[in-house]
């Protein structure tokens, strides 16, 4: 058995493997499924939520590498390996982009550094490190990446996994001060909102039963980390409500996209 393969606990659910789950994939197990049937039965809409997620996710990676010039990619808290990944959005339109996977998941890891498989052309890595070691991550990413040059930093459901406000906008601070001017900032987080009142209910379920615990916080909370950038139009909105090819429900996760 690996290090990494001897770091996966199936004993108990984990967010990434429900959010697989509920995105169709197969990298999930029933302690992950029936979590996930037990949320969705106090929150049904919450698998629009992923698939509207990595919706956003593809639209935000194409704008960049198409009207932004983006030619790098450090993605944190990168999930199981789906379909239109980050690297396969931003290389579908520019074949020579760089893309840095960061986890600290060990079935992440393992499953990353199998499927996750770039262009000839473009560089694909991958780090274990947390979100928290900034210094660790951009040491890491900088070989591969060019800090010197604009840089969009991912991060998609993950800063929801540090439950201190000030320490959570200061480790995206952190991140953002290091990068180079013409670099972007794409980031969603659960909200709690008092028209969705099922949310609530559901993250609950899941910090008593689940692991990591979630944090939500309230669109205007989620807004402070766009601080001092600027924001692409329509601002933090729903991700669902991101730039959509087709008009679509609004759902309790937020993002934006915002340029330094």
């Amino acid at each position: 058995m690996t290090d990494i393969e001897s770091r996966i606990d199936t004993s108990r659910p984990h967010t990434a493997r429900i959010w697989n789950y509920w995105t169709g994939g197969k990298d999930n197990y029933p302690v992950d499924r029936a979590a996930g049937d037990q949320i969705r039965e106090l929150h049904p809409g919450i698998g629009e939520y992923a698939k509207a997620d990595r919706l956003f996710l593809g639209r935000a990676v194409r704008h960049l590498a198409e009207q932004e010039g983006i030619r790098q990619f450090l993605d944190i808290g990168t999930g199981l390996p789906s379909a239109d990944n980050t690297h396969e959005v931003a290389q579908r339109v520019t074949p020579d982009a760089r893309v840095v996977y960061v986890d600290n998941d060990p079935l992440v890891l393992a499953h990353a550094r199998a499927l996750l498989v770039g262009t000839p052309e473009g560089r694909t890595d991958y780090l274990d490190a947390d979100l928290r070691d900034v210094d660790t991550v951009l040491a890491a990413a900088a070989k591969t990446l060019d800090l010197s040059q604009p840089i969009a930093l991912m991060l998609l459901g993950v800063v929801i996994f540090i439950e201190d406000d000030e320490e959570s906008y200061a480790v995206v601070r952190r991140l953002m001060d290091a990068l180079a001017p013409g670099s972007h900032l794409v980031l969603s987080h659960t909200v709690t909102h008092p028209d969705m009142p099922d949310v609530d209910a559901a993250v609950a379920f899941w910090n008593e039963h689940g692991t990591p615990k979630l944090t939500q916080r309230t669109p205007a909370a989620v807004a402070r980390y766009f601080d001092g950038l600027e924001l692409l139009e329509p601002g933090v909105v729903s991700c669902s409500a991101w730039r959509p090819e087709t008009p679509t429900p609004d759902v309790a996760m937020f993002a934006g996209v915002g340029r330094k």
